[in-house]
């Protein structure tokens, strides 16, 4: 089953505040999904866009 997480509890689980994941939201960076008036973010999708902001580290550029 997937797991569904709220504004406040997406925002817990990235370590950031719920204007920033409101504001994600508001400029469709993030899928989510309206449950009538309620939002909710699958899980798959916050570690979607979390994977897609990683930079990977590059060996012997110094």
């Amino acid at each position: 089953m997937t797991e569904h997480f709220t504004v406040p509890e997406a925002a817990q689980y990235m370590n950031t505040t719920v204007r920033f994941v409101r504001r994600l939201i508001a400029e469709r960076r993030i899928a989510f999904h309206h449950l009538g008036r309620h939002v909710r973010l699958k899980r798959e999708d916050v570690d979607a866009f979390i994977d897609a902001g990683r930079v990977e580290a590059v060996r012997g550029a110094a």
